[in-house]
């Protein structure tokens, strides 16, 4: 909790003794003068909090804002049963271990099952921004203490030049920095060579007396996901105490290990990186500063730029767009280089409503491979994404696919994946681009400040001239991902093939088995790349084998 020493001093003003010096003890204080929602309402940072009020014979669960901490419950007919993972929950003997199979569609578009379901029956995840009160009668409540509604909202930044903005980013970025470095243990940085990580670390440089620790994962690879010349090259510039850690095929041995931590499938590979950084991390320091929320804050995905030229796209004569679609489905994915794959998922897209091309544009297996897998399945997940999308339908175009972003992407993939990756050793992960009053205060901007073209994060960009390295500021946006499909071709060939193409395969009791064996054939022959979908594929099938279901 960022703030407790401001929230101790209020509280000790209006009378309260306080005993300790850290930042739990003001919750029990808050609790005994506030309501629930008001308690988690006061609090600025990343938690995941009970408290057993005695006096009104009522538990209160709050959860942070962004969904940074996790908290999952089931509730019974006479308990309540709560935990910071899924594997606490079903400890209890009261909760059931039954496989909830609705979440599977789901999880193949995303990789993940939508808050607040998770892939066992009656556990709940408690949505961010949100207090849980449960009262001596058994009654349950959920209450909203802070949405993301709160953040699209204009105001004179609108008016101010884009030197002032950035005066304003910048001020913004080292407040939220600053409250992150307080600490009594060592404090680090994640350095991926991106401007979100390079931003956060030229900060702290700027902040600390002597050289920030910085770790970088890379890849001896031929497929462009090392990125640990970058990061070097912005640890050179601040003259940071920088480590490496190069990871190799064999890493793919810690996929149970992974399961085992999110206690559900995980289709994000770039797990297996987070993992082992935070591995190399935790052997140095307690706490580490990382970039996340960069891209969802200051619209750094290139999906937000694709969608916004597909408005742009559909103008032009529809003839002319079959023609061009039918030309870019011809090649081969193996043709094509990123840039190149990116073009051809676009037109994939171009013809369907907005809501739908934005969900195929981030699922982990495409949408003929989960209609081959589930032929029965509907949705595909896209009730959640319209849901979301009907809540901020009265902001701009890009200010909604961020929201939708953060609603959904950041709070079910990225952030579970740090918190999971960087708990499992004991790392404490900060995320500085996620503070709600920096994030409030881009969205306060127009969305030009966002994004220009087909450039995102300019506003950050405009901040961080003269002080990051140009090679950094105009490189082109890498996501941290993992060199599936080659390793899934040669090295881990046989791995993947003896566990998916197993007849006693588990997942076979829940998918089309001969649309799983064309998967493994088109893969493995090289007429289509299905490296990210084999990994999905991959992760819930460990989940199925472990069989922890009554």
């Amino acid at each position: 909790i960022y703030n407790f020493r401001a929230v101790r001093d209020r509280l000790e003003k209006k009378g309260h003794s306080l005993k300790t010096q850290g930042d739990t003890e003001v919750l029990a204080h808050l609790a005994e003068d506030c309501e629930p929602i008001d308690v988690a309402a006061h609090l600025d940072g990343m938690f995941a909090f009970a408290i057993w009020d005695d006096a009104r014979r009522r538990l209160v669960l709050g959860r942070d804002r962004f969904g940074k901490k996790p908290l999952f419950y089931y509730a019974g007919e006479r308990c309540l049963v709560f935990g910071s993972e899924i594997k606490a929950v079903l400890a209890h003997p009261s909760v059931p271990r039954s496989l909830n199979t609705e979440a599977i569609p789901a999880y193949l578009a995303f990789g993940y099952v939508p808050t607040p379901g998770t892939f066992f029956a009656g556990i709940r995840s408690l949505p961010p921004g949100c207090v849980l009160t449960f009262d001596r009668d058994g009654a349950l409540s959920v209450q909203s203490y802070w949405s993301l509604e709160t953040l699209p909202q204009r105001s004179p930044l609108d008016r101010f030049t884009p030197d002032e903005a950035a005066g304003k980013v910048r001020t913004g970025l080292r407040a939220a920095v600053e409250k992150r470095l307080v600490a009594d243990v060592p404090v680090g940085a994640f350095l991926s060579g991106g401007i979100d990580s390079s931003a956060v670390v030229a900060t702290m440089a700027d902040l600390v007396t002597g050289p920030v620790p910085t770790f970088t994962i890379g890849f001896e690879d031929e497929d462009g996901f090392d990125e640990r010349p970058y990061a070097r090259l912005v640890a050179n510039r601040f003259g940071t105490d920088h480590m490496e850690f190069v990871v190799k095929p064999n890493a793919i041995d810690l996929v149970e290990r992974l399961v085992w931590h999110h206690d559900q499938p995980f289709g994000d590979s770039s797990a297996i990186p987070t993992f082992l950084l935070s591995e190399l991390t935790r052997g140095h320091v307690t706490v580490a500063l990382c970039g996340d929320g960069g891209d969802e804050v200051f619209a750094g995905y290139e999906r937000f730029a694709g969608a916004l030229a597909l408005r742009q796209y559909r103008r032009i004569p529809q003839s002319l767009r079959k023609g061009i679609n039918t030309a870019v489905k011809q090649v081969p994915d193996a043709l094509w280089h990123q840039r190149g794959r990116t073009i051809k998922r676009f037109v994939a897209q171009s013809e369907r409503d907005p809501v739908d091309a934005f969900r195929e544009w981030v699922s982990y297996v495409p949408e003929d491979l989960r209609e081959a897998l589930l032929p029965s399945a509907s949705g595909w997940g896209s009730e959640d994404y319209r849901r979301v999308w009907g809540r901020f339908a009265e902001a701009p175009v890009l200010d909604r696919l961020q929201l939708l972003t953060i609603a959904t992407y950041l709070l079910d993939d990225l952030l579970p994946k740090v918190d999971r990756m960087s708990m499992a050793h004991g790392l404490e992960v900060r995320s500085p681009l996620l503070d709600p009053h920096l994030a409030g205060l881009a969205f306060a901007l127009p969305p030009r400040a966002r994004i220009r073209g087909l450039s995102g994060k300019w506003i950050l960009k405009r901040a961080m001239a003269g002080i990051l390295p140009a090679e950094i500021l105009h490189r082109r946006k890498r996501g941290f991902g993992v060199p599936l499909d080659r390793w899934f071709r040669r090295d881990l060939h046989s791995y993947v093939r003896s566990t998916l193409g197993s007849p006693t395969a588990r997942i076979r009791a829940h998918v089309n088995g001969e649309a799983l064996d064309r998967v493994l054939q088109e893969h493995a022959s090289g007429s289509r790349n299905h490296g990210q979908a084999l990994w999905t594929l991959l992760t819930l099938e460990i989940f199925l084998a472990r069989g922890d279901f009554s």
